[in-house]
């Protein structure tokens, strides 16, 4: 599921194949840049921003696109069949002499003047995987609303940019804090080292195929997807419940051993074990 580290595993896929190319295939199949031709223009290089990516074009243009809950890029070689899913399904191609870039599903495509990045970026905080990196800034975002649930403060991409909804349960496990305490209750010795800790899981995963939270093989995360099976640190079982971040309810995972401080109510927002869904 796409998360910082996943974007920038996107980024830079595409800017292998892309940039320092001139695009001899456009075609953007959303209504406002259908007619859009950028067939001529050289790729300039493709840089992530948070879950966002920044596709720099010739002539001062950028496409901007974000994956949210299942949208994808993918790179295909000359003859090579395309398998992201049905051509219904494709918003985006890009393509040059020897690759095509694919975006399948993708809920926002745009083309800006690249002037006007921060209509579509600026709203973002501290990139934790970006050369923008500013703990002290990311903490003190964190802390303009000290009421606010840990959860939910994380998901917001205002306050620091690149954490979905995996990292948002292992990271509150590793704080041993309940997604659902507020952010001014953390104790100051774990507030202190969050920033740290969450651009280190990015940072450990940004380079590897499947993402891993606890240095296992088998069990590659702590708590997420994993209700109701025990808990790897106490073997308590794993509770999952819904916890809204503003825009929609997401499955969140903790151990209610390991992880103190409030929780639903017994039956509020309860979900059943199983597969979790997606996020953006």
């Amino acid at each position: 599921m796409p998360e910082g580290d996943t974007v920038y595993q996107a980024a830079r896929r595409l800017h292998s194949a892309l940039a320092g190319k001139v695009l001899t295939r456009s075609d953007l199949r959303v209504p406002k840049f259908a007619t859009a031709d950028l067939t001529g223009r050289a790729v300039l290089d493709v840089t992530p921003r948070g879950k966002h990516l920044l596709t720099r074009i010739e002539g001062g243009l950028t496409l901007h696109s974000h994956l949210r809950m299942d949208g994808s890029w993918k790179v295909y070689a000359p003859g090579q069949r395309w398998s992201g899913g049905p051509a219904h399904q494709i918003r985006a191609i890009l393509g040059t002499a020897d690759r095509t870039a694919v975006g399948y599903r993708l809920p926002v495509l745009e083309l800006l003047r690249t002037a006007d990045e921060h209509r579509a970026v600026g709203h973002l905080g501290p990139d934790l995987l970006g050369p923008d990196w500013d703990p002290d800034q990311a903490r003190e975002n964190l802390l303009r609303d000290p009421a606010r649930p840990l959860g939910e403060a994380l998901l917001d991409q205002r306050n620091l940019a690149g954490i979905g909804n995996v990292y948002k349960s292992e990271l509150c496990f590793l704080l041993r804090a309940t997604p659902w305490l507020p952010v001014g209750d953390l104790p100051a010795e774990h507030l202190a080292q969050l920033p740290a800790l969450a651009k280190k899981l990015l940072e450990t995963n940004r380079d590897r195929p499947a993402r891993n939270t606890t240095g296992r093989r088998e069990q590659r995360l702590f708590v997420y997807g994993r209700a109701p099976r025990p808990c790897l640190r106490c073997g308590t079982p794993v509770r999952v419940a819904d916890q809204g971040d503003g825009s929609r309810e997401r499955p969140t995972y903790w151990c209610p051993a390991c992880q103190p401080g409030p929780t639903p109510a017994p039956g509020a927002h309860a979900r059943r074990p199983g597969r979790p869904r997606t996020t953006n």
